[in-house]
């Protein structure tokens, strides 16, 4: 049983967003490719419109969407919201979704593909380091700031799953950001570290040897090896031992799946994973926190160990969705509607 469930562990644990749902958001019926309900079809005038962008992060092509509020005026100034996507996923889903429910409430917003990952540019591809991820974050304001309409005084981040540890990292010392929620945070330091739920501790030097020899693989030329690459039949997600896991086969490989999205990244990655952590001196946040989870995700528990050490602000707050799984966060209506009033009601106080 233990070696099964390390196994299921080591296949899935590169998930970083997820869901179950039914079947509705195919993104090839959207002309921007987007994999969610309600996403914008085409850019009507005196709606939200979605923008595809391009920029240079150093020196790799960044592809993003950038979101302008209904009756956008680029001589006007608006509260911005940078999102940054979970593990695995693309701008094209779950941080795309929040990106245009934040664009209806008056918010200029964007989402951008990481480096190495989805329609961004970056060799080898699906490298998942947290000093990338991080980079990300910083990239997106360097590009958000400049853009028409964009008040950079009221600069405001959100981070899913994933993306919300590599938030709560960035925050700490881009203090262009004046207020910072996450949503179903995941640390994906800890998590590949010690396995989701701590289930592979008595892996970790195993592991670590397996990324070390991976590593000088790369360096030699070698074959680039991937963690988390696997193809489940219905019959082996249902046996995965935890929700996270079952309901993101579900979201990314079903219900929201995108072809940039993927779970697979470099075995290599693990070396600059495994020894990151996202709570990690996350005292230097002196901004507005929230943080976000539902009451029934599996993952609650990397939310609810850094809200407290978040002791550099008074200003923050755990806000917990009732009955929600991690991955019913990403698509879920009355969950995502949820979420979404609570971010306006914090953004619209603290930007």
């Amino acid at each position: 049983m233990k070696s099964k469930l390390a196994k299921a562990a080591v296949v899935t644990v590169t998930i970083g967003l997820f869901s179950g749902a039914s079947m509705a958001a195919d993104y090839k019926q959207n002309p921007f490719t987007l994999a969610y309900d309600g996403a914008i079809t085409e850019n009507v005038k005196g709606k939200v419109n979605i923008h595809s962008v391009t920029y240079k992060l150093g020196g790799i092509d960044i592809s993003a969407n950038v979101y302008t509020p209904a009756n956008y005026d680029a001589t006007r100034k608006y509260p911005t919201v940078v999102v940054a996507h979970p593990n695995g996923g693309v701008k094209e889903q779950v941080a795309g979704l929040y990106a245009q429910r934040l664009a209806e409430h008056g918010y200029i917003t964007i989402a951008a593909d990481a480096a190495y990952q989805g329609a961004s540019g970056g060799m080898p591809r699906n490298v998942d380091k947290p000093a990338h991820r991080i980079e990300d974050i910083h990239g997106m304001a360097d590009f958000i700031s400049q853009y028409g309409g964009v008040d950079t005084a009221r600069l405001g981040l959100l981070g899913i799953c994933g993306g919300g540890g590599y938030s709560l990292a960035a925050a700490q010392t881009d203090k262009r950001f004046k207020a910072l929620a996450t949503l179903s945070m995941f640390n994906s330091g800890r998590v590949r570290r010690n396995g989701y739920v701590d289930s592979q501790r008595a892996t970790i030097q195993q592991r670590l040897q397996q990324a070390s020899l991976a590593r000088t693989q790369e360096a030699a030329g070698g074959e680039v090896l991937y963690s988390g690459d696997a193809n489940l039949s219905d019959e082996q997600i249902a046996k995965l031992p935890f929700d996270l896991y079952r309901q993101g086969y579900e979201y990314y490989w079903k219900t929201h799946a995108h072809p940039n999205s993927t779970f697979k990244y470099t075995t290599s990655s693990l070396l600059d994973l495994m020894r990151w952590d996202a709570t990690d001196r996350i005292e230097l946040i002196d901004k507005p926190l929230l943080m976000i989870a539902g009451s029934k995700s599996d993952s609650l528990y990397m939310t609810e160990e850094a809200f407290p050490k978040a002791t550099g602000t008074k200003d923050k707050e755990l806000f917990i969705i009732d009955g929600a799984t991690h991955i019913e966060t990403y698509w879920k209506q009355p969950y995502v509607n949820q979420a979404v009033e609570k971010l306006t009601e914090f953004y619209g106080k603290s930007l």
